[in-house]
């Protein structure tokens, strides 16, 4: 979770993400009481259940190990054949803009010609 959480493309969409909430819990009063009504919720949930679930990894605990370095693998090797995961999403979408602004001028071109 922690190495998925470090890639540059979600962790720039989160900021963003986060940005966004934050900017409308501020901006709407009403939105703001729900938001924070759900965010006491989840913290309750997330106490109650982390207290119960915490036995149980306890005992998982050589297979959670297992799992999570065999899943680092195989990001790493995603992270390897997809660049794009390193990028910010902000240079994803101007990076796309320019692709499809050159495919239309060249587009325009051959209809012109």
């Amino acid at each position: 979770v922690d190495q998925v959480a470090n890639l540059t493309l979600v962790s720039s969409a989160c900021d963003i993400v986060s940005t966004a909430y934050t900017s409308t819990k501020e901006s709407h009063p009403y939105i703001r009481s729900v938001c924070d009504a759900a965010e006491k919720g989840v913290k309750s949930v997330t106490e109650a259940t982390a207290s119960c679930v915490q036995p149980v990894l306890t005992t998982l605990e050589p297979h959670v190990a297992a799992a999570s370095e065999y899943a680092s693998k195989g990001l790493d090797k995603l992270g390897e054949k997809l660049p794009l995961l390193q990028k910010p999403v902000e240079q994803i979408i101007s990076d796309t803009k320019e692709l499809v602004s050159s495919r239309v001028a060249d587009a325009k071109d051959a209809v012109s010609s």
